[in-house]
């Protein structure tokens, strides 16, 4: 079974609490704090899987959960991080949040591997709040709670060229004579019921990739039919193949079949309806010698706009490799890389309310910054601050919660070191 769309839930791991014990050791009657920290919650990862090309594993389970970290014991024991949750999709996976649609990440391209929610920070023991005011403190931190978020999965191949058409237009044909691939070919409506993907080798290695997308009707962008259902799959392609039956061996007019499916394009995304394209005119071993020809007619009609028409018979290969050396030129032509979607939802950004405050005072001691609170320690907890944008987002963070100011009205100066939470920072504007 085919699959190319799924709803799941994914839960990173909780963070280990903190633990508060103190020494308690023959010789030793006033031992001081020896709690150990937490262990890390695991991440949820992202990883793309070269041998998967479906999301039906998905429909089975669900549910995707890190393991929690564990919490600190005596004697400086630290609790065991929990381990990561890796869940493996095909390439071209497209995942997004699903209440808001918006993406989260794209994987394809050089994408093969994303963190998609950081675990909690395992809590710190009561050993780090010893002061020497406060030699016995009695209090440990808490983990950091785990991040959920249910997603939607959809699936959008990675082909180069979009082939369409009607059903019975011959596609399915042509996708077997041209590539590796095997689809089932009848003659009867929606023969095709999964899109199919098929490697086009031509000479010098220099072949393209190509997707038979099953039978549009008229209103498949409303839903009618079952071409609606694989209209994603050609979002990547640069160019479209546009197969009509030449011979109308169902009776339709092939001139009108064209503009019918335009529409459908249209309709669903414009974007795609403005990709160069080609025709193939199929099925010239049927037509009927007597009166106009039907390719001409269609040359007449689609010539001026700047649209090719090639006579092909998907059957006997007639006019074929015309067709597909014509569609490597254009590919040449329009050069560039396969269509990556951009991050559009970034889960930190909704992590935490406003209203939670932070401090920012002067360590005269350590002579440093120290910016605290319970939501600057989420945002650091959550943030891949390795990534730019990540560290992009956590600097406007800081900025539009008017924590630069506040250090600005202590003093500090370019080069001063700011601390949170066990990171170091150097100041700069």
């Amino acid at each position: 079974m085919f699959a190319d769309r799924a709803r799941i839930y994914v839960r990173s791991g909780k963070g280990g609490d903190g633990h508060v014990s103190f020494r308690r050791e023959k010789y030793v009657p006033n031992g001081g704090p020896d709690g150990g920290d937490g262990g890390n919650g695991g991440d949820v990862i992202l990883q793309v899987d070269e041998g998967l090309n479906t999301l039906i594993d998905f429909r089975h389970i669900r549910k995707y959960k890190a393991g929690d970290g564990e919490n600190g014991g005596k004697r400086n024991c630290r609790g065991k991080d929990g381990g990561d949750m890796v869940i493996r999709v095909p390439q071209g996976t497209v995942v997004k949040e699903a209440e808001s649609g918006q993406v989260i990440a794209d994987m394809s391209g050089e994408n093969r591997r994303f963190l998609l929610l950081r675990g909690g920070r395992g809590g710190n023991g009561n050993q780090h709040y010893a002061t020497s005011t406060m030699q016995a403190p009695k209090y440990a931190q808490p983990g950091q709670p785990a991040r959920e978020l249910e997603l939607l999965l959809e699936l959008k191949m990675i082909a180069d060229v979009g082939l369409v058409g009607f059903p019975n237009a011959g596609k399915s044909t042509f996708l077997a004579r041209v590539t590796n691939a095997r689809p089932k070919i009848a003659d009867y409506p929606f023969t095709t019921l999964n899109p199919n993907l098929g490697v086009v080798d031509l000479e010098g290695g220099n072949g393209f990739v190509i997707a038979d997308i099953p039978g549009l009707i008229e209103g498949a962008s409303e839903g009618v039919g079952l071409g609606h259902e694989f209209l994603r799959h050609i979002e990547r392609t640069k160019v479209l193949i546009h197969m009509v039956d030449a011979a109308g061996t169902e009776g339709r007019d092939p001139v009108q079949d064209i503009y019918t499916i335009c529409r459908e394009l249209e309709a669903y995304n414009p974007a795609i309806a403005g990709r160069p394209q080609v025709i193939a005119a199929n099925k010239i071993d049927a037509v009927n010698g007597e009166g106009d020809s039907p390719v001409e007619a269609i040359r007449a009609e689609f010539g001026p706009k700047g649209i090719r028409v090639f006579p092909i018979s998907a059957v006997s290969g007639q006019g074929v490799k015309e067709l597909l050396y014509h569609v490597r030129g254009m590919l040449d032509d329009i050069g560039g890389e396969t269509t990556v979607f951009a991050q559009e939802y970034f889960p930190e950004e909704h992590l935490a309310s406003s209203d939670e405050p932070c401090t920012v005072v002067y360590d005269e001691a350590a002579d440093e910054y120290v910016v605290e609170g319970p939501r600057i320690e989420k945002m650091l907890g959550y943030t891949n601050l390795e990534s730019e944008k990540g560290f992009r987002f956590f600097q406007n963070f800081l900025k539009e919660n008017g924590i630069l100011e506040e250090l600005e009205a202590l003093g500090i100066q370019e080069g001063d070191t700011v601390r949170m939470y066990g990171l170091s920072f150097d100041y700069y504007k």
